[in-house]
């Protein structure tokens, strides 16, 4: 097999294999266009005939969606800047520093995400309750600013990858080491950094736990639980109900689209450990 036929196999297996994944948001966004007699006919029409175009502003007006997204842009905001400040310091720490016990206490750390947040979900409510936060958005905020140690893994890695070299120069020529993190080693890690800051922004866009726990005011919902809201009250109407869910999902979309060529060299360059 040559190498120009290899690459078209190649390139046609993950065409037929990302149609399994593509085909779902594609019923859909199918859905979201039909009538009510298409929706519900035993035989599954994937062109909608006619195209209902006005699904899109009628489901929009069942439920506040410039508030929910707000709501959502203010959560996703906070835990973007959170997360990307506080994965940034320990990371430098395991990653270029030479201290006593480092090595295990990373191991502690990178062993915190084998754990459920479904065990920690009790005793982490009663304290925010305890703290009178329940209610607002500090409970799915604050958290972001204390470090996840997925993202803190990823940084490391990617520290790791950069020559020891370009520190040791900034040192000789009297940089200490907040200098050498902000001047040097960040400006370096770019694509690290966009990825832990695309996944914190994509797991807050779609988290539902969190706001379901702690926000019991329905003017500080976010789009998630404005969904589920949806449902419950026109959960007949699966046309205008996946109207609404193709809205959502489409900020998504246009972040990954304009940021996966960033994402994409930021997880590859994080497997790299010297």
């Amino acid at each position: 097999m040559t190498k120009q036929t290899a690459q078209i196999v190649g390139h046609t297996t993950l065409i037929l294999l990302s149609l399994i994944f593509i085909a779902p948001f594609l019923f859909m966004v199918s859905t979201s266009l039909k009538a009510d007699t298409q929706v519900f006919s035993p035989h599954i029409h994937w062109i909608p005939q006619p195209f209902q175009w006005k699904n899109y502003p009628e489901a929009l007006q069942y439920f506040p969606f410039l508030t929910y997204l707000r709501n959502t842009l203010i959560l996703c905001a906070g835990n973007v800047i959170g997360t990307v400040f506080s994965a940034a310091l320990p990371a430098y720490a395991f990653a270029r520093l030479q201290w006593k016990g480092r090595d295990a206490l990373f191991f502690v750390m990178i062993a915190t995400i084998m754990l459920p947040s479904q065990v920690t979900l009790l005793p982490v409510f009663l304290l925010f309750r305890a703290l009178g936060w329940t209610g607002t958005f500090l409970p799915l905020i604050v958290p972001a600013f204390f470090g996840k140690a997925f993202s803190i893994f990823l940084l490391r890695q990617f520290f790791l990858g950069i020559p020891q070299e370009l520190s040791d120069a900034a040192r000789i020529d009297g940089c200490n080491e907040w200098g050498i993190l902000w001047r040097i080693i960040l400006p370096l890690a770019k694509p690290a950094l966009a990825t832990i800051a695309l996944f914190s922004f994509m797991g807050t866009w779609t988290d539902f736990q969190g706001p379901l726990i702690y926000l019991h005011n329905e003017k500080l919902y976010t789009l998630a639980i404005g969904l589920n809201s949806f449902l419950g009250r026109h959960g007949g109407e699966w046309n205008l109900l996946m109207a609404a869910s193709t809205v959502v999902t489409i900020p998504l979309i246009i972040v990954f689209f304009f940021a996966q060529k960033t994402f994409v060299e930021g997880i590859a360059l994080t497997g790299r450990a010297n």
